[in-house]
Parts: structure tokens; sequence; C-alpha cells
């Protein structure tokens, strides 16, 4: 008779290694915090430049639509080439201090969870105990710097690889965008271009996605291998084929799991938008909006680090060959 497999052992198992490491996920939390409020700063500076340039208030120029709003910033920046080089140069400065911060955080981050899961015993296995967890348990001080010493040269390497793959997939969708754009336009064009964006947001958007799952991959092969960033293609390849099925069952769980929490976070924040209009009992919103925004972005963090932890654990199998006990996902034997 065969055995059929679930994914529930490998994600038990990484969400797991994931919580008993939990504070790694709040340093996760902070360092992509730190980056968003980082690159805030030089995007709030240049509206408000604009602002000035136009001699309009800067809540009226941002209350109208959004695309026109835009078009009025992209034009007077263009207009003023020392303040659109200024802002370009402030935006590039605080992207590049923010994303090294965050580099340097998740080299020590993915480290750790790479150290959890290689000394865990079977904790996937119930029934859970508490000193099983507590064998998971890597994170220190210690060993969170060493890891982030050690790999903060190649994460470093790699993430402006990152970088330049993402500027270059927003400029192509810019000129895309533009390029569509009917001129002069009428009702016929118009909606073909709103399909063309369209299309082309919604192709940013599973592009960005797979970037960032190889991305993730590529840090999790640099970690458990010790190797180089141009080694670690290879290695993944191999890994691909080998546990290819694995891991995209894994990686569709949990971006399953990330839509439902982006669901639930959007229909919480409208209910929230809903109380703020209430005289006085409308003065509880904010707290409430911080707290909900503080759930959301360490449950965010936790998912991803669950799927990392998940890839750990295929990729140790992998390399341990197939005496592991840890059965294939979705596998059937006779």
């Amino acid at each position: 008779m065969s055995e059929p497999h679930t994914l529930k052992p490998v994600l038990k198992r990484g969400a797991i290694v994931t919580a008993a490491n939990w504070p790694v996920v709040l340093l996760q939390f902070v360092a992509e915090s730190n980056f968003k409020l980082l690159v805030g700063v030089p995007v709030v500076g240049g509206v408000v430049l604009v602002g000035l340039a136009l001699d309009r208030d800067v809540g009226q120029l941002l209350s109208g639509d959004l695309r026109t709003a835009a078009a009025e910033i992209g034009a007077a920046l263009v207009g003023q080439p020392w303040v659109l080089a200024c802002f370009v140069a402030a935006l590039a400065i605080a992207v590049l201090g923010g994303a090294t911060l965050a580099f340097l955080v998740k080299g020590g981050t993915v480290s750790v969870l790479v150290m959890g899961d290689t000394q865990a015993g079977p904790v996937e296995r119930p029934p859970l105990r508490l000193e099983q967890v507590t064998q998971a348990t890597a994170y220190s001080i210690d060993a969170f710097v060493t890891g982030a010493t050690r790999l903060f040269t190649r994460y470093l390497a790699l993430g402006l690889t990152l970088i330049t793959v993402y500027v270059a997939s927003g400029t192509l969708y810019v000129v895309l965008v533009i390029w569509a754009l009917p001129e002069p336009p009428d009702q016929t064009s118009v909606i073909a271009w709103t399909l063309v964006a369209a299309g082309s947001s919604s192709a940013l958007i599973v592009w960005i996605t797979l970037v960032n799952f190889v991305y993730l991959l590529l840090q999790l092969v640099i970690a458990a291998e010790d190797c180089s960033v141009r080694a670690s293609v290879a290695r993944l390849l191999r890994f691909l084929r080998a546990m290819g099925r694995d891991v995209v069952l894994v990686f569709v769980v949990i971006l399953a799991l990330v839509a439902l929490a982006t669901a639930a976070s959007l229909v919480a924040t409208a209910g929230l938008g809903l109380i703020s209009f209430v005289p006085l009992i409308g003065l509880a919103a904010f707290p409430l909006q911080a707290a909900a925004w503080l759930v959301r972005g360490l449950l965010f963090q936790y998912l991803e680090l669950t799927a990392l932890s998940a890839y750990s654990g295929l990729h140790r199998r992998w390399r341990s060959g197939p005496a592991t006990s840890m059965p294939t996902i979705a596998r059937t034997a006779p």
C-alpha cells in the first residue's frame, strides 16, 4: 500500500523552529520598518519641495487623484534638474543605507534559523515538548552577530543585485506604460491603455514575487553551504532539480497564507477607518491602528521566516541524502 505524505510536517517544523528563535522575527521587523522610514523621509521631502515649487499646499496636492499628483510631481522635478538630482541622490543614499542594515540583519537571521533547524530534533512529530523547542533554539547575541558578520559581504553583493533587478523592472514597467499612453486620448484608446497598464502591473507583481522567492533561496544556500554568491546559483539549481516540487508546494502554501493575512488586514483597516469618523470614540482608532500595524508586520515576518525554516529543512534533508527519516512531500512509496 502507498502512504501519502503532506506538507504538514515540513511547515510545522519550520513554524516551530521560527517560534523557538522568536527574537529574529523582532529584529527583522525592526530592520524592515527602519528601511521604510529611511526611504520615506526623502520621498516626503521631495513632495514638500514640489509643493513649494508649485506654490501649492502639500495636503491639497496629495488629496486629489494619485496619478494626477504623481504626474504633477514628476513634471515639477523634471523641470528643476538640480532639485531632481538632489532628490534622486537623497533617495539613493536612503535606500542603500537602509538596505545595507537590512542585509546585515538578514545574515544573522538566516544563520540562526539554519543553525536552529540543524540542531533541532524531530520537533514535527507529536507530542511536542518544551525540551524539544528548547533544543531548536539557536539564537544568542554572539550567534547572531557571528552569522551577520560572516555573511554580510556576500549578502550585500546579492542584495545590490536584487536592487538592480528592482530598478530595471520598475524602469521597464514605467517605459511600457508611458509608451502605451494614447495621444490624443479617446475612449477606446484609454480603455486599451488601462488594460495594458493592468496587465503590466499584474506581470510586475508576479515577477517581483518570483524574484523575491529566488532571492530567499539563494540566501539560504549561501548560509547553509557557506559558499559564494556565484557558487550558490549552481547549487540552488541542483537543489531545485531534486526538491523543486516540495519547495514550490511550501511556497504556494505560504503565499496563500500571506494573501489571507493581507485580506484580513485590509478588512480590519477599513473597519478602523469607519470608527475614526465617530466623535470621541474615534480617538481610540489611532492606538488600535498602531496595534494592528504591529501585529500585521510581525505576522508577515513570521510567515516569511517560517518559509525560510521550511526551505532550510528541505535543503538539509537533500544534503543528507535518502537516509533521513523525514518523508518527501506528496510522494508515495509502493
